[in-house]
């Protein structure tokens, strides 16, 4: 997208949270009917920057990826409110929490945790990429922190916001996760 991004998405320390990861992001998007050129539009911006921002260490990626969206967004063409609402579908990412009727949200929610319905293979890439960029956290602190952070997901109601996605996803998702913490546990 723009030379920032691409060095921002090669960061060494960048494992899961790569280019690659945008990439499948965009593929997700791809493959969703229906949506207006604009949305789509607003949808893949905010998949581009919605980790632009990625530092294992800080606990404010998402606002400071929303930021840069904000900052970024107008030289490309966007006006103030589609790089305001950019930044809040960025902001979603943080707690993948999405209010009723919010397909746009719920569709970067959604498209954002995909990952965790990939068959069994990927799921474990995934898992690996993201246990080397946490490799600063001892063993056995990231093993209690990540059971407690997939075991938030696998208790939600739903783990997909955008139906589709919970359909044809959540109970790969939910297998996918459940073997994880039992993994995290032993």
């Amino acid at each position: 997208m723009t030379p920032a991004l691409e060095a921002a998405y090669a960061e060494p320390h960048r494992r899961y949270h790569s280019r690659a990861h945008i990439e499948a992001c965009l593929k997700e998007l791809a493959a969703v009917p229906g949506l207006s050129d604009q949305d789509r539009r607003l949808l893949t911006w905010a998949l581009w920057w919605h980790d632009a921002v990625y530092d294992p260490t800080r606990g404010d990626n998402e606002e400071a990826s929303a930021n840069l969206a904000r900052r970024d967004l107008p030289a490309l063409g966007a006006t103030p409110e589609e790089a305001q609402e950019v930044a809040r579908l960025v902001l979603l990412t943080k707690g993948h929490s999405v209010a009723d009727g919010d397909r746009l949200g719920a569709l970067m929610v959604s498209i954002d945790l995909s990952v965790l319905g990939g068959d069994p293979a990927s799921y474990a890439a995934y898992a690996a990429g993201v246990r080397h960029e946490y490799a600063h956290v001892p063993e056995p602190a990231f093993r209690a922190g990540r059971a407690r952070v997939m075991r938030h997901f696998l208790e939600a109601p739903v783990l997909y916001a955008d139906a589709a996605f919970r359909a044809r996803l959540e109970d790969r998702a939910r297998a996918n996760i459940a073997r994880e913490i039992a993994g995290l546990e032993a």
